[in-house]
Formats: structure tokens, C-alpha cells, sequence
């Protein structure tokens, strides 16, 4: 029998309470510190490259950070069609702003991030992610309790995306329903806020937990899906609360249209994609249904 691979293994453990974990291979610790909000770990695997884990939770991976990364921010800018204000909670990483910021149309993008050690980190360790992101004029960049910012802020954005980690630690406050209220507030008419909800095969009564809370506030409340490897358990679900309920349900022409008219080149996203991701399986339907 060959030798066992070196290296120390992290363990995820999102759902160890539940009874299962998996382990990634780190060949290579890059970072590892208790920062003032949570544990974080940055480290190199063969198959998934450059990895960063917060509280035994993975975050972002290199390989395949760009389905999240495109999905959470083209759908619902696409979707928009106007958005020249967008809010980013969350996502120190810098994928998501970097995503935004491909929009020409985008005039402003205000991030607000928890803990700036997590953004600090990731521009040393995983400076791929962001691309020179955090270079661009057009950037707000606040470090802030996103949760308290939204609620003293002013300013109306027409989209809003939480790029949250799941709800422990300093993430657990972005799911509750005080935070969606603030957070509409600040949007625009026919503005729409989209929120990280987990696998919902794994993480069923946090997906039906948040779209329960959009119910209240919003006209519309669902999900959409994507799938990314490194979420194991099946396709992770994207919230999606707004007033406006011809955004969810838009022509293929009319996102062909608006895809090819912002020149922005792809990985994962593609019109047909983003229609496709609101259909949803039963199970699933049955998770987001009302009550």
C-alpha cells in the first residue's frame, strides 16, 4: 500500500454536530491566526489550490470561487438592469466586489466587511480573488458591523448582496429579520438584496428560516441555485427578497440583451443559466413554500 499523502488535514465542520465532516489536504499553511472576530486559516491543496477557512468553515476556494462569485453578483445586477449603486456585505475576500465592478454601469460600490484582518489576508495570501478589486475608485470600503450599518446609513442602493458566512459567530446577526428590515430600507424601488443561504439539502431551516423573513418585507421571496463543488451536499442556495416581481421571471432575450451589452466574459454565468437557476426541484420548493 502506498504511503498516506503528507500534510496536515483541515476539517470542515459545518455540519459536524449532524454527524458528518469532510477534510481538505492543506500541503501548506500560508495563515493562521485568532483574529479579534473569529479563527481564520489560509493553505494550499492540490485539487482546490489556495483555500481560506474561518471558524472550521470553508469560505473560498481558487478553483472554484467563481460559479459563487459570478452567481451572486450577475443575477441579480442582470436582473436589476440599472444598478448603479450596490451594497456588498460581508465578502472580504474581494470576489463579489470584483464581480460588481466588471459592470461599467456600476457607479459605486460600498463594501461593508466585519473584520479587516479577513480582507488583509486575502490581499497578501489570495490576491487572485480580488484582481486589483480593492484598487478601483469606485470602491467605499468600510470595516463595520454590516448589521449596525444598515441601519444608520442613509445612502440607497439598488442591489444588495450578503456575502455572509453561515449563521455563527459575527455572521449570525445577517440572518436575522431586524438586519433584511434595515437592509430594505436602504434600497431603492424595484431594488433587490440577495443573501447566502447554504446548501439547502444540508441546511434546509436556514434557507427556509430567511425566505420565511423576506415573506414579511418583500413582494417576492425565493431562491435561486447554483452548484460549487466545494459546498458539498448538493447546490447552495442564493436568497432573493424585492418588490419588483418581474425580476425573477425576466425573458431569455431580454437577459441575452443585457449580458452581451455589458461585455462581461464567464465562467459559469450564462443567461440561459441564470433562467434556469430559479427553477426549482421539489424539494426544494417545498422548503421555500409558505407555511
Amino acid at each position: 500500500m502506498a504511503d498516506m499523502p503528507k500534510g496536515r488535514w483541515v476539517r470542515e465542520t459545518l455540519y459536524e454536530k449532524e454527524g458528518f465532516t469532510c477534510a481538505f489536504r492543506a500541503d501548506e499553511v500560508l495563515h493562521e491566526e485568532h483574529t479579534d472576530e473569529q479563527h481564520l486559516v489560509i493553505f494550499e491543496n492540490e485539487l482546490f489550490g489556495r483555500m481560506m477557512a474561518l471558524d472550521g468553515v470553508t469560505q473560498v476556494t481558487e478553483r472554484d470561487e467563481f460559479i459563487y462569485h459570478e452567481m451572486m453578483t450577475h443575477v441579480p445586477i442582470l436582473a436589476h438592469g440599472r444598478a448603479r449603486r450596490v451594497l456588498i456585505i460581508g465578502g472580504g475576500d474581494g470576489g463579489i466586489l470584483r464581480e460588481v465592478l466588471r459592470h461599467k454601469d456600476v457607479e459605486k460600490a460600498t463594501m461593508v466587511e466585519i473584520d479587516p484582518a479577513v480582507t488583509d489576508f486575502c490581499r497578501k495570501h489570495l490576491p487572485q480573488i480580488s484582481a486589483g478589486a480593492f484598487d478601483d475608485p469606485r470602491l467605499e470600503l468600510v470595516f463595520a458591523d454590516g448589521a449596525k450599518f444598515v441601519e444608520d446609513r442613509d445612502e440607497s442602493y439598488d442591489v444588495i448582496i450578503v456575502d455572509s458566512t453561515d449563521p455563527i459567530g459575527p455572521g449570525e446577526v445577517l440572518f436575522r429579520e431586524e438586519f433584511y428590515r434595515a437592509a430594505k430600507s436602504c434600497l431603492t424601488p424595484g431594488g433587490v438584496i440577495v443573501t447566502q443561504n447554504g446548501v439547502p439539502f444540508m441546511q434546509g431551516s436556514e434557507l427556509q428560516s430567511t425566505i420565511e423573513k423576506f415573506r414579511r418585507l418583500f413582494n417576492v421571496a425565493t431562491c435561486y441555485l447554483a452548484t460549487i463543488p466545494t459546498y458539498v451536499g448538493g447546490p447552495m442556495a442564493m436568497g432573493w427578497g424585492t418588490d419588483d416581481e418581474t425580476l425573477a421571471a425576466l425573458p431569455s432575450a431580454e437577459l441575452e440583451r443585457r449580458f452581451a451589452a455589458a461585455d462581461i466574459a464567464t465562467r459559469y454565468y450564462t443567461p440561459d443559466v441564470h433562467k434556469a437557476a430559479f427553477a426549482l426541484p421539489r424539494y426544494v420548493l417545498e422548503i421555500v413554500k409558505p407555511a
